[in-house]
């Protein structure tokens, strides 16, 4: 049975401050506030935090499938069509998929490292906010230049707040709870999913109050993004990334305050700091071009590799699925339809996944998420029949987001706080660059050669993405970031 306890007696004795630490003493310091952090049980406001966290994230993954279900409108309001798979030519549905990928490469990679440097907590704000503006100035406009361009917009808040997040969830979490967290998180962002296919079964086809049913889509996302952005302002720092700024006395508060919150929630004493576990940090800036310097060197172009192709894999399907139902023959009502109901899959496989995230070594999972996506997707290749392209298109949901989850927890493993959101941003953008030619790629295929073919382009992207995680990968389970980063 649980101690009663009084907030007091739960916490650490608070630490005596002066004007500065010597090196010595910060090292220490960060290994103990390591320790403070890895011994948080799963309580309430760790997952209110890493909640608030995902409502954010909700409308970045949101924007990220806008394309797949609205697309459909954009040609049949006659903006777009799918004859051209050039980026230039204002009349190509493939340059409004390109333009989103476009702007989350920017993002990831040009604006989503500056959170290395201004904190964690500002960039995703920003970056919120303006893919909130852009998205809202967007749905208002007619000719295909301007719509990609703010699309392009919109994309580089969504690159910038994706790395963001990924970067503060695995400083926050303790390593035990650290996949079931990221789990957490995109069952919550992934209900956007069935939302916004829900939305555009029953809007696209339409034009309510003279604005075609698309905008009405886009506009939803835009206006629920600013009351996140509200809710949002009120979240702390990292503190892990504080200690790296030598801000020792705020990351100590913080950390205070989150202690202080758990021990009321669970009214039981905390667990003991086990510092003899740890092992002092010393906390350095970042080295100019670390990540290609050894042990990190390795580990980058492992996870260039892995993005480039997982993402040919995982948007070949995800980005295209009404139009790949379409090409089998399904109607355009029912295409919207059937993918308003293989979109339920979408934040059921993160739910089912928190129970087996921390059990199973992360690279197996995403290296067999990956084979089981080239598997179930040659088979939905080979259907014609509803109810098993809605089956079969369930599980290579569950599939996809098994293994979106896996990666963007085990990739934030890999990298130090130091630059960590950088490394992620340079690994993820290589994704965007995939995403951004796959839009063309599986246009030409789809209408040169078929369903058939665009299966097997994405087999073959999900086998690369097994061999370079199950053979180089490294092990993370249950391990601190700094054990993992030594």
């Amino acid at each position: 049975m649980l101690k009663k306890i009084s907030l007091s007696e739960s916490l650490p004795p608070p630490i005596t401050w002066r004007d500065n630490f010597t090196p010595e003493e910060g090292k220490a310091f960060g290994a103990q506030l390591s320790a403070r952090l890895e011994r948080l049980p799963a309580a309430r406001p760790l997952w209110l935090i890493i909640f608030a966290l995902a409502l954010g994230g909700w409308f970045e993954v949101y924007d990220v499938f806008l394309t797949a279900y609205v697309g459909p409108g954009m040609v049949r309001e006659g903006i777009f069509t799918h004859g051209s798979h050039n980026f230039f030519d204002p009349g190509s549905l493939g340059a409004f998929v390109a333009a989103m990928f476009l702007g989350v490469f920017l993002g990831t990679l040009l604006i989503a490292n500056l959170a290395d440097r201004m904190g964690r907590r500002k960039v995703f704000i920003i970056a919120l906010l303006v893919y909130a503006i852009a998205s809202g100035i967007m749905a208002f406009q007619h000719h295909p230049y301007a719509i990609v361009f703010w699309r392009i917009v919109s994309g580089i808040g969504v690159g910038a707040e994706l790395v963001t997040i990924d970067a503060y969830v695995s400083e926050f979490i303790p390593a035990r709870l650290r996949g079931r967290s990221y789990a957490f998180v995109q069952a919550i962002q992934y209900t956007s999913i069935p939302t916004i296919a829900f939305l555009s079964w029953q809007l696209v086809p339409l034009a309510p109050f003279g604005l075609t049913g698309w905008r009405w889509v886009v506009l939803f996302g835009c206006i629920g993004a600013v009351v996140v952005w509200l809710i949002r302002m009120g979240l702390p720092e990292s503190p892990r990334w504080l200690v790296e700024q030598g801000r020792y006395k705020e990351a100590e508060d913080i950390v205070r305050r989150l202690e202080a919150r758990v021990a009321k929630s669970t009214g039981a004493v905390l667990p003991p700091v086990e510092m003899a576990e740890l092992k002092p940090v010393e906390h350095v800036p970042a080295l100019k071009n670390e990540m290609w310097r050894p042990p990190y060197r390795r580990r980058t172009i492992m996870l260039l590799v892995f993005n480039f192709f997982q993402s040919i894999g995982y948007y070949g399907f995800a980005s295209w699925i009404p139009t790949l139902l379409a090409a089998k023959g399904v109607t355009f009502t029912h295409s919207l339809m059937y993918s308003f109901l293989i979109a339920f899959a979408s934040p059921l496989g993160p739910l089912l996944a928190m129970t087996f995230a921390d059990r199973i070594e992360r690279k197996w999972l995403v290296s067999g998420s990956a084979l089981a996506i080239a598997l179930v997707g040659t088979v939905f290749s080979w259907q014609s029949q509803p109810v098993m392209l809605v089956t079969l298109g369930l599980l290579l949901s569950l599939a996809s987001t098994c293994m979106t989850f896996s990666y963007r927890a085990y990739q934030a493993e890999l990298f130090p706080t130091r630059f960590r959101a950088k490394a992620i941003g340079m690994v993820y953008s290589v994704s965007r660059i995939s995403g951004m030619l796959s839009g063309f790629t599986i246009a030409w295929v789809l209408h040169e050669m078929g369903v058939g073919s665009v299966f097997m382009v994405i087999s073959i992207a999900m086998a690369i993405v097994v061999f370079t995680i199950g053979v180089f990968g490294p092990r993370t389970l249950n391990r601190r970031l700094e054990e993992i980063n030594t």
